[in-house]
């Protein structure tokens, strides 16, 4: 990945309005605060539509941050279909991570991917595909290391309502198990 050698990376999450993606992107961003990392989170979605394009940016530094938006991702984690506009500007050996619905659609693209069953496993493991967003975000952490599963957990723990705490942790972990964690 182009720019982690010189120590940061970006992040594009993005899905459809009720997916999860502005909290698994914060989620991801404290994790990477809580592992000492200097850290800008950005967002835009549609306020007036549930099911309308979401997009969420991570950029995750060992330095201070001068510009707070994602020119070109390192990474692309993909929920949805309209998410896949954005795989032209991923930076060059850049990673596409998407759910296996999209399968045939992310084919076409020549870049690296990891295609991976979110949906199915958060309603198979977990009993509700709206944790979807927690399978992917373990899957990212678990495949890429970029941040630790530790902090992960405890952003997890910082930000979601108690009564979703068991629930959005056991998917996080499901996503780590997908990769090999």
């Amino acid at each position: 990945m182009e720019q982690v050698s010189r120590g940061r990376v970006e992040v594009k999450l993005a899905g459809i309005g009720g997916q999860g993606v502005v909290l698994a992107s914060h989620v991801l961003a404290l994790g990477a605060f809580y592992d000492g990392k200097w850290v800008v989170c950005t967002q835009a979605y549609s306020a007036r539509v549930r099911g309308g394009p979401v997009e969420a940016d991570v950029i995750i530094s060992e330095h201070k941050i001068g510009y707070p938006f994602v020119r070109r991702p390192n990474i692309l984690v993909v929920l949805a279909e309209p998410g896949l506009r954005f795989v032209s500007s991923l930076a060059k050996g850049g990673l596409l991570l998407a759910d296996a619905s999209l399968s045939s659609e992310v084919e076409a693209y020549e870049v690296n991917k990891l295609v991976l069953p979110f949906f199915e496993v958060a309603k198979e493991e977990c009993g509700s595909p709206s944790v979807a967003n927690m399978v992917a975000l373990g899957a990212l952490v678990g495949h890429t290391g970029l941040v630790s599963k530790g902090a992960v957990e405890k952003a997890i723990g910082d930000s979601v309502s108690r009564a979703y705490l068991d629930l959005d942790l056991r998917a996080f972990r499901a996503g780590l198990r997908l990769v090999g964690e």
